[in-house]
């Protein structure tokens, strides 16, 4: 079942970035980023045509307090949604605390492992404190550098479904999934590595 999140007063901090709730102040960094032409493709969504279209996205991050804004050097450079899923494709999962990830990193900043950072302690975050106990996370099958982001933070393919998506194309959509469980002993893992490369 989808776990109620409420990010009005939660910031998050990695060795590189602030995750925050979004702000009406942050349209022109959303602007720059959303309007670059195949800026959004790979969430199926034509690029913004104006600051009026940014401007309506935005006060649906502000208003729906689900959005993390990504800051790096001062500037949003992207965002973090933990999205509500379909419960009624996946009802298996209703008796577990869950919720979707979901990402968009300006193509400017592509290439630095930027998503990673974020989203290893946005995970982190779901788990400890939110006491979540999965978290799905999709993205389309063409999109190889998404599946690479899912992957390197243990997520595990678990379903395909299909997204109809702004452009009127029906796209193949791969849900994979991680579980405090599986997180708890990658990070149990991970301890011991660093241990012995010590």
């Amino acid at each position: 079942m989808n776990a109620e999140i409420d990010l009005r007063a939660v910031t998050l901090f990695t060795p590189r970035l602030t995750l925050r709730p979004f702000q009406l102040s942050d349209l022109e960094d959303l602007y720059a980023y959303a309007s670059l032409e195949g800026a959004l493709d790979m969430i199926g969504r034509p690029p913004h045509k104006d600051r009026t279209e940014s401007l309506a996205v935005l006060q649906r991050y502000v208003d729906g307090r689900k959005n993390f804004a990504m800051v790096y050097e001062g500037s949003v450079i992207g965002s973090f949604g933990i999205e509500k899923y379909d419960e009624t494709l996946f009802p298996e999962l209703d008796k577990m605390r869950c919720r979707e990830l979901s990402f968009i990193l300006s193509k400017a900043y592509w290439g630095r492992g930027l998503v990673p950072e974020a989203a290893r302690e946005v995970i982190r975050w779901l788990f400890e404190e939110q006491q979540l106990d999965a978290i799905l996370c999709g993205h389309f099958v063409k999109n190889t550098r998404s599946a690479r982001v899912q992957q390197k933070c243990g997520f595990t393919h678990y379903a395909y479904r299909k997204y109809k998506t702004r452009f009127g194309t029906v796209e193949d959509d791969d849900v994979s999934i991680l579980t405090k469980a599986a997180w708890e002993r990658l990070q149990f893992s991970e301890r011991l590595q660093s241990e012995k490369n010590a």
